[in-house]
C-alpha cells in the first residue's frame, strides 16, 4: 500500500485534543514541513485545537527552521512538554513558543530529555510512568519547580515525589500520544524508514512505538521515497508496520543551516586537517585546563559551549582517538561538530538511538562528563536551564540533568562573571575591565545540577574558569588553582558573593595554557575495569 499523502492531509488527520510526539533535535531531524501544513490548517479552518505536544529535544531553532513556532498559536496549542525549546540571542526577538510561555498563555514544562523518552517506552508498554532519581533536588523536584516553566504549569503537575522500598523516588506518570510525527530520509511504499542523510537517529522508534501500541497514528516526514523491497533491511530503523502515512520535503534541511553534509551522516570520513582547532583566546585557555582532567581510554559526554572545543584541543596536541566522545543525539566517537552543527559529529564509531544514550547516561556507565554554567551557587549547585531577564537565551536543561544525575566526574567550564574585558599579555591574564554580573551567586536562579546530590553520592566535581579551578568539597566550595596575574582577594574572592575557602595547597594554574602553540598534553590513563561484587566499577 502507497502510504504517501500531502502535509495539507496528514494535518487534517490531527484530531482537536491531540497529544501529538514529534522527533527532533533543533535544526537536526526536525519535520518541519509537517509541522508548517499543522499551523497552516490551523489558520486556515480553526483545527486542530488544543493539542499538547511532547518534545524530547526541541524542534526547530532560531536560525532558519522554525519547527514547534509554526504550531505557536493560541487556541491550537493548549500544552507544551519538552526537554528543550529554541534558543539564540537575546538581541533577537524571542520565539513565538517563548512568549507564549512567559505570557503564560499555556502550560510549559521543561522535562529532562531522557525522561521524555522513558515516559514513551512506558507509554508503548502500557506502564504506568516512570520511577527514577534522575532529576532529585533539582527544578524537576516537585519541591522546587517539577518541571514548570510557568504559573500555568505550576498548577497542574506532571510529576511527584513518591516513597518506594523505603527511599525518595520521582513518578513521572505516562502521557500517551495519539499522533507521532517523526523523520528520516528514506521511505519505500510501505513506510520503513532510513537514516542515511540523518545525523542522528534521535528517538522516533520510541516515539512511534507509543503511538502505534495505544491506537494512534504516525507520520512520517522523509526527503524521497523508495519502491517496496529496495530498502536493506539491516538498514531499516522504524519499520513499515508502524508507519501510517508518509510526507515528502524534497528540501529539509539536515540540521540547521546545513542542507546537507554527508560527512555528518557518517557516509564519508574528513581529513582530520579539515577541522578548525580554537584560536588562541580567553576560551581556548579554558578548555585546554578542561582538557587536563581527561584521562586516556575513556568515554566523554561532551555539552555545549566552551567544552565543546576540548575534542579540537586534543586534536591540537596530537591525541585525537585517545578520548571517546559520547553525544545526547547519539553520536558515539569521532569529532563532536560545534556551532550550528552541535549534536552531530563526523567521523563517527556509531550512532546510538538517542533514547538508549539517555540510558548510558542516566546509569553513569561513562566515565565522565564537560558541561557549561551560567551560575554557580555556595552549594556547588549550577544553573543552565533559566535566566528570568532574557530566558530565550537558554534552551531549558535538555539531557543536562539525565547525564548529570550519576556521573562520576564533571567539569564545568566558563567565565568567571559575565562582561569582564580580558586579555593575555606575557603569559599571564590580564583584567581591563571586571564584569559587572556575578555568576558565582548565593543561591542559582533554577538548580539544573544539585550540589547537595553530588556530595551524597561521592561525585567528583570541578569548575574550571579563566582565572581559577574550583572544586566541590564536603566543606563548599574550594579553590584549588589561581591563574597566573591574578590577585586572590580582588579577582577572584571579592567577585563571588559567597565564600570561598581556599585550599592550603593553592597552585597556580599551568602557565603553557597561557602562551600560544601547544601545552604538552599528556593524559594519563584510565584505570582498568574491575569486577566489583554484582557491579562493574
Amino acid at each position: 500500500m502507497n502510504k504517501h499523502i500531502t502535509p495539507a492531509a496528514a494535518a487534517d488527520l490531527i484530531p482537536d485534543g491531540a497529544v501529538v510526539s514529534v522527533s527532533s533535535s533543533s535544526g537536526l531531524g526536525c519535520p518541519d514541513l509537517m509541522l508548517k501544513a499543522i499551523g497552516e490548517r490551523f489558520e486556515a479552518t480553526g483545527h486542530p485545537r488544543d493539542i499538547t505536544t511532547l518534545h524530547p529535544i526541541a524542534a526547530g531553532d532560531m536560525s532558519g527552521i522554525k519547527g514547534v513556532d509554526h504550531i505557536a498559536r493560541k487556541g491550537l496549542l493548549k500544552r507544551i512538554l519538552g526537554g528543550s525549546y529554541p534558543s539564540g540571542p537575546s538581541t533577537a526577538e524571542p520565539p513565538l513558543i517563548w512568549q507564549m510561555i512567559t505570557g503564560n498563555e499555556i502550560p510549559a514544562y521543561n522535562i529532562p530529555s531522557g525522561i521524555l523518552f522513558d515516559m514513551h517506552r512506558e507509554a508503548a508498554a502500557k506502564r504506568p510512568g516512570v520511577l527514577t532519581k534522575v532529576g532529585l533536588d533539582t527544578f524537576v523536584d516537585p519541591q522546587r519547580h517539577g518541571c514548570a516553566m510557568n504559573a500555568a504549569a505550576a498548577g497542574e503537575p506532571v510529576v511527584k515525589r513518591v516513597e518506594f522500598e523505603g527511599e525518595e523516588w520521582l513518578f513521572f506518570p505516562s502521557i500517551i500520544p495519539q499522533v507521532a510525527v517523526i523523520r528520516a530520509t528514506t521511505a519505500d511504499e510501505h513506510g520503513n524508514l532510513t537514516y542515511e542523510h540523518e545525523g542522528a537517529y534521535l528517538g522516533g522508534l520510541d516515539q512511534a512505538l507509543a503511538a502505534r501500541n495505544n491506537g494512534g497514528i504516525i507520520i512520517a516526514q522523509v526527503k524521497r521515497i523508495a519502491k517496496e523491497g529496495s530498502l536493506k533491511p539491516h538498514d531499516v530503523r522504524v519499520p513499515g508496520m508502524l508507519v501510517d502515512y508518509i510526507v515528502v520535503d524534497p528540501d529539509q534541511k539536515q540540521t540547521t543551516q546545513t542542507v546537507y553534509d554527508p560527512a555528518i551522516s557518517g557516509e564519508i570520513f574528513r581529513p582530520l586537517e579539515t577541522f578548525s582547532v580554537p584560536e588562541f583566546n580567553i576560551q581556548k585557555v579554558i578548555a585546554r585546563r578542561v582538557a587536563q582532567e581527561l584521562q586516556a581510554n575513556s568515554c566523554v559526554n561532551l555539552g555545549f559551549g566552551i567544552s565543546a572545543n576540548v575534542p579540537r584541543i586534543l586534536m591540537e596536541e596530537g591525541l585525537h582517538g585517545a578520548v571517546t566522545w559520547v553525544i545526547e543525539q547519539g553520536a558515539v566517537g569521532g569529532v563532536p561538530l560545534l556551532d550550528f552543527a552541535f549534536g552531530c559529529a563526523s567521523n563517527a564509531d556509531a550512532y546510538m538511538p538517542s533514547p538508549y544514550q539517555f540510558t548510558y547516561f542516566q546509569g553513569g556507565g561513562f566515565d565522565a562528563s564537560l558541561l557549561s554554567f551560567l551560575e554557580i551557587d555556595k552549594h556547588g549547585s549550577v544553573n543552565v536551564s533559566k535566566l528570568s531577564f532574557r530566558p530565550h537565551v537558554t534552551a531549558g536543561a535538555g539531557g543536562f540533568v539525565d547525564i548529570t544525575a550519576r556521573a562520576r566526574k564533571i567539569v564545568f567550564s566558563g567565565m568567571f562573571n559575565a562582561g569582564a574585558k580580558l586579555a593575555i599579555d606575557a603569559g599571564k591574564l590580564v583584567i581591563e575591565k571586571e564584569g559587572k554580573l556575578k555568576k558565582l551567586v548565593n543561591e542559582v536562579e533554577h538548580v539544573t545540577f544539585s550540589g547537595k546530590r553530588a556530595i551524597e553520592q561521592g561525585q567528583d566535581i570541578t569548575y574550571v574558569t579563566e582565572r581559577c579551578v574550583m572544586k566541590l568539597t564536603q566543606a563548599g566550595m574550594m579553590l584549588t588553582e589561581i591563574a597566573p596575574g591574578i590577585d586572590l582577594q580582588t579577582d577572584i574572592l571579592d567577585q563571588s558573593e559567597f565564600q570561598l575557602a581556599v585550599s592550603p595547597d593553592l597552585k597556580t594554574m599551568d602557565a603553557a595554557l597561557f602562551a600560544e602553540g601547544r601545552i604538552g598534553l599528556d593524559l594519563p590513563a584510565k584505570a582498568p575495569r574491575v569486577l566489583e561484587g554484582r557491579f562493574h566499577g
